[in-house]
């Protein structure tokens, strides 16, 4: 679960991202796993559901650090977060998201997904389509 002001917006990295609404100063706790709003299931699960259901839950679900064979699906924005190879959060430790330096308001949020993942990242086609719509001059 977001512990800061975000909100959802077009990424330069892939389809939609998580941006902060608010300055972050750096070592300031921005994410949580949330046990009553995060949904923990078994993995296995996967394997019973409508096929449309499993690519979402393939796609926004993580290994639970803390319950191997698990996922979590977040309640928030934060299934958003994209990849970064120079990430601006730390998720090493399985439980909390860090900043890693200051970032100012307006900034995409990111992370390392070999945080939660282990092995090959797979990254997954754009499930989002993001279009900007010009406002007519009134």
């Amino acid at each position: 679960m977001m512990m800061v002001r975000c909100y959802l917006a077009p990424s330069a990295i892939e389809g939609l991202g998580v941006f902060c609404h608010d300055n972050i100063t750096k070592g300031d706790i921005v994410w949580r796993h949330d046990r009553m709003l995060d949904t923990t299931f078994p993995e296995s699960k996967l394997d019973n559901v409508e096929p449309h259901m499993k690519e979402f839950l393939e796609r926004y679900s993580f290994p639970d650090p803390c319950r191997p064979g698990y996922l979590i699906l977040q309640c928030d924005e934060g299934r958003f977060l994209n990849h970064s190879m120079y990430p601006n959060l730390d998720f090493s430790d399985g439980v909390w998201g860090r900043a890693l330096a200051s970032i100012p308001a307006g900034t995409e949020l990111t992370f390392d997904y070999a945080d939660f993942l282990t092995g090959e990242i797979r990254m997954q086609p754009p499930r989002h389509q993001v279009h900007m719509m010009a406002l007519a001059a009134e």
